[in-house]
C-alpha cells in the first residue's frame, strides 16, 4: 500500500512512518517542516507542504492508496485560541477533501481524548467510568472543540461517500515509555485528575493507525487508543472515589486499570496497546 502521512516529521508521524516501512508499505511523508536530514530511506519520499494549502495536499496525495493525517497543533498551550481552532479544523477538512479528490477512501486521522472536553477544561466532567466512545461531549475550549469538529467532519464525509472508511483516533499523551508519562502525570491533585492519569505509547499508536487502514468497516468510527493502565500505582477505584465520587462506575476499574476503555479498538481493529 502507498500511504500518505501528514505531520510526518512530528514524533507520532515518525513512529507511524517507521512502522509502515517495517510492514513493507510505500510512504509519502508530508510536513511543513523538512526533516533534519534528507530522506534517503527506500520506499519513502518527503513532500514539504502545509495543511492549510489545499492544492499542495492534492498534489502530495495523488497516487496514494491511503491517508494517515496526523498534522495538527497537538495541545493549545502557547497558541491563541483562534489559531488552535482554525489550524486543526481547516487542516482536517483540507486533508479529508484532498484525499477524496484523488480517490483515497481509506483514511485515519488524529483525534484526542480531549474531543469530549478533558485536560484543558476548567474542571473534569465525566458521566461515567470507564470513558468510551459513547460518552457525551462536554468540550468548552478551542482544542477540544477542534477535535470534536474534526470528527463531525468525518461523519459528514462518510454520509456523502458511501465507500469511504475513516478512523478518528483518540490518543492521550503519546510518549515512548510509560515512565515519561508518569513524570508528567505523577501528581495526585484535582488539577491532574482532569487528565485521568492516562497515556499512549508511540508504537501502540502507530500499530493502531495501520490496523485501522485495513479494518473491515465502512463509514466513520471513533476509537480510544489508550494504555490499559494509569501511570499511578494507586488503585483506580480509590482515585475515582477521591476525585469523582458521584460518577457512576460501569465497567472494570480494578487495580490500576485505565479510566478509558479501548475495547472498541480491540474488537474492530484487532488492536491491543500491549500486543503480548
Amino acid at each position: 500500500m502507498k500511504i500518505a502521512i501528514t505531520g510526518a516529521t512530528g514524533r507520532i508521524g515518525r513512529a507511524i512512518t517507521i512502522e509502515a516501512l517495517r510492514q513493507g508499505h510505500h510512504v509519502v511523508t508530508i510536513d511543513r517542516v523538512a526533516p533534519a536530514e534528507p530522506e534517503e530511506r527506500p520506499n519513502c519520499r518527503f513532500v514539504q507542504a502545509d495543511i492549510g494549502d489545499y492544492e499542495a495536499l492534492v498534489a502530495a496525495f495523488r497516487g496514494c492508496d491511503a491517508l494517515i493525517h496526523m498534522a495538527a497543533i497537538p495541545a493549545p498551550i502557547g497558541y491563541p485560541d483562534h489559531v488552535v481552532h482554525n489550524n486543526n479544523v481547516v487542516g482536517s477538512y483540507n486533508a479529508l477533501r484532498a484525499a477524496v479528490e484523488v480517490g483515497i477512501r481509506r483514511i485515519v486521522q488524529a483525534s484526542s481524548v480531549n474531543a469530549i472536553g478533558l485536560s484543558f477544561s476548567r474542571e473534569g466532567r465525566f458521566d461515567y467510568f470507564p470513558v468510551d466512545e459513547e460518552h457525551p461531549n462536554h468540550s468548552e475550549e478551542p482544542y477540544s472543540l477542534s477535535k470534536w469538529i474534526c470528527e463531525q467532519q468525518a461523519d459528514s464525509f462518510a454520509r456523502r461517500y458511501e465507500d469511504i472508511r475513516i478512523a478518528s483516533m483518540r490518543f492521550h499523551l503519546v510518549v515512548d515509555e510509560r515512565a515519561k508519562a508518569s513524570g508528567v502525570y505523577s501528581a495526585v491533585t484535582r488539577e491532574m485528575s482532569k487528565h485521568l492519569w492516562a497515556y499512549t505509547l508511540y508504537d501502540a499508536a502507530a500499530r493502531a493507525c495501520l490496523l485501522a487502514l485495513e479494518a473491515p468497516f465502512t463509514g466513520h468510527e471513533v476509537f480510544y487508543i489508550v494504555a490499559p493502565d494509569t501511570v499511578l500505582e494507586i488503585p483506580t477505584l480509590e482515585l475515582a472515589q477521591r476525585f469523582y465520587p458521584d460518577v457512576p462506575i460501569r465497567g472494570d476499574l480494578g487495580g490500576n486499570r485505565s479510566f478509558f476503555s479501548s475495547a472498541k479498538a480491540e474488537r474492530l481493529l484487532g488492536w491491543r496497546h500491549d500486543p503480548s
